[in-house]
């Protein structure tokens, strides 16, 4: 059975798929202006360092930096290349491992956080009105719950 779509729903996921691209791309190439990592960096920093310890298991990394297993190994590696975070083993499981993040890595997010901000500010933020980015953060912490039920993301 054909799960029904109308149209105005349609409607709304184009204009929020080309939204979010177009401010997601301005928002990298805001960084990459001012020398610094690109978004996906600064995911995966961001939720170490929100992190007890600031530290988590590779697999709990992927899912909240909403990377697949391999683009989350190609990005520690080039993470602990810079120095912005470690592997360590995980003494509960000797297979597990662990992504701590680094003072430099801190000191990375601090970098980082001035060119974002003003990027959602200026690409996201400056577009909506208080109760619009109330209602538009309720929406989409609807949706991504639905979806964080069926695969355990955030």
């Amino acid at each position: 059975m054909k799960p029904s779509l109308p149209e105005t729903h349609l409607e709304a996921w184009r204009r929020y798929y080309v939204a979010f691209w177009r401010v997601f791309a301005a928002i990298e190439a805001d960084l990459a202006a001012a020398k610094l990592p690109s978004l996906s960096w600064y995911d995966a920093l961001y939720e170490l360092y929100l992190a007890p310890d600031r530290r988590l298991r590779m697999s709990a990394l992927a899912r909240s930096a909403l990377l697949s297993r391999s683009g989350l190994t190609r990005l520690v590696d080039k993470l602990e290349r810079a120095r912005l975070i470690e592997r360590k083993a995980c003494p509960e499981d000797g297979r597990a491992h662990y992504a701590q993040l680094t003072d430099k890595g801190v000191e990375m997010l601090r970098k980082i956080w001035p060119v974002y901000r003003a990027g959602i500010a200026t690409y996201f933020a400056g577009h909506l009105n208080a109760s619009e980015a109330k209602m538009t953060a309720a929406l989409f912490a609807r949706v991504g719950a639905a979806r964080s039920d069926v695969d355990g993301a955030r």
